[in-house]
């Protein structure tokens, strides 16, 4: 075991060794939820165990809400960063995770690194729609590769650990192991991230000498992952080892049903924590990512509960890393603290997935809503449709807001542009994860050689928005809760 996690996190001392290695011989239990939580240090002001120091969080840390926030770009990114890469999620079952996926999402599932390609540690099949890459990735048993030389070597994801992997699904449900970002150097921006603070997961490794690859802590059970190319051009080839990670294979034609809802990128994922504070000001450290934007629960709650939350952006704002934090001594329990209880700690939230036509996805992913697809939260009354011809009726036309109203699509517009969005229920068996589809309008830039492009994040995050999704999950943890029985059951 300890040399498994001693790969799993190869600079951790080995204080760090036995405390991960005693942490994955549990399961979902609260002592467990507390050990991890204890490891991974949601008090991001004391040392890791890697000996790096991180700043006290309290000092010039004070949200002041959104409308006495000013955006700026400083500029401030300490590697170059491009985008989002691909969102890996770990699961015991990959391959009906993806399928569901597929089906949900209309996202072929393109790629595989499996027994079928010589992989004996792990299976992992990759959808794809435009930029937007999903990888599941579930263990093979251990005795799969026996005393098979070099079978460690097989793994398409090098940081992959089989019992780390069954005590994240055991502890979470399902959840997103990997938020990876495409960097101009993952070997730098994995050294200079340590160097500021950043816990080391899994360090720089060269995949098929075309492809580099390494990992920090971000929070909770979650890791950052760098990925970069050593071939400027990637995409030349249809071949998925180039464009994508050495190990993995085209599919066979056939093999998945060739669907697109007009889903095409991360637009933001959004983490969960019990306090921003330190958790931001970690991030930031390592980073040098900037603040976008921020709320109090003055600006986005309800008359029954709220949250704090703080965005986290890179140079080019193409990389959106809201946060979230609970807030206590209302009507009832913070949204956040039911999740954070039912994932049994920080983790990521939910998913923002942009569409270059969010009618079209809508109509697409609601034809399948109820055939293994995902369900949408409750649409709002009619009177906020009413009061959506005032706010955007210079952007939207009417049959436009019909339609969004016909599909309980939200509207939102800031100083920018325009944002519409809709939520799904929750992904799986717990009230944890979801996805969000959006569209943003507006904002469009020309750059120096002439190219048009979108700015990130135009239209905002929703503020206007919020008190309609916090009282349709309102209502839907409504429905969560346990029956309970008065009188004993006869015998």
């Amino acid at each position: 075991m300890i040399t498994r996690v001693q790969k799993f996190l190869p600079f951790a001392g080995l204080t760090s060794v036995l405390k991960i290695s005693n942490l994955f011989h549990h399961t979902s239990t609260p002592a467990f939820a507390q050990r991890a939580t204890a490891f991974y240090g949601t008090e991001m002001g004391k040392a890791s165990d890697s000996g790096a120091q991180v700043s006290n969080p309290a000092p010039g840390f004070k949200l002041v809400g959104f409308s006495n926030f000013l955006r700026t770009n400083p500029m401030s990114d300490r590697f170059g960063v491009k985008r989002f890469h691909h969102i890996e999620f770990w699961s015991t079952d990959a391959t009906n995770l993806a399928r569901r996926f597929s089906w949900g999402l209309g996202m072929p599932i393109v790629a595989k690194s499996d027994l079928s390609t010589g992989n004996v540690i792990h299976a992992s099949y990759l959808t794809r729609s435009g930029d937007l890459n999903f990888l599941f990735t579930a263990p093979y048993s251990p005795s799969i590769a026996g005393d098979l030389e070099n079978a460690a070597a097989t793994a398409s994801i090098p940081s992959f650990d089989h019992s780390a992997c069954h005590a994240f699904a055991a502890s979470h449900g399902l959840g997103v192991r990997a938020i990876a970002i495409e960097v101009d150097d993952a070997e730098g921006a994995f050294h200079t991230s340590v160097a500021h603070g950043a816990r080391p997961m899994s360090p720089p490794v060269t995949m098929g000498g075309s492809v580099v690859i390494s990992e920090v802590h971000l929070y909770g059970d979650a890791v950052l992952r760098y990925v970069s190319y050593k071939n400027p051009n990637p995409n030349a080839t249809s071949d998925p080892s180039s464009w994508f990670l050495p190990g993995f294979e085209a599919v066979d034609e056939g093999s998945s049903f060739p669907v697109d809802f007009g889903l095409r990128r991360v637009d933001h994922t959004v983490g969960n924590v019990p306090k921003l504070a330190p958790v931001v000001t970690y991030l930031k450290q390592f980073t040098g990512f900037h603040e976008f934007a921020e709320f109090t629960a003055e600006d986005v709650g309800t008359s029954e509960s709220g949250l704090n939350s703080v965005v986290l952006a890179s140079n080019n704002e193409m990389v959106l890393l809201p946060l979230n934090e609970p807030v206590f001594g209302t009507k009832r329990k913070s949204q956040i603290q039911t999740y954070l209880e039912h994932n049994e700690g920080p983790g990521v939230q939910h998913l923002a997935l942009m569409s270059d036509d969010i009618f079209r996805t809508l109509r697409e992913m609601r034809r399948r809503s109820g055939v293994g697809g995902f369900d949408f939260m409750p649409s709002p009354p009619p009177t906020y449709y009413r009061n959506v011809k005032k706010r955007a009726g210079d952007v939207l036309t009417d049959d436009q807001i019909k339609e969004c109203e016909e599909l309980g699509i939200l509207v939102d517009k800031d100083d920018q542009g325009t944002l519409l969005q809709i939520f799904t229920k929750p992904l799986g068996d717990r009230p944890t994860i979801f996805i969000e589809i959006i569209q943003r309008l507006g904002c469009m830039v020309k750059d120096d050689e002439g190219k048009v492009s979108q700015k990130g994040g135009c239209g905002g995050f929703g503020k206007g928005n919020f008190s309609e999704l916090f009282k349709s999950i309102e209502e839907y943890e409504k429905t969560l809760g346990a029956k309970r029985i008065v009188d004993p059951a006869p015998v």
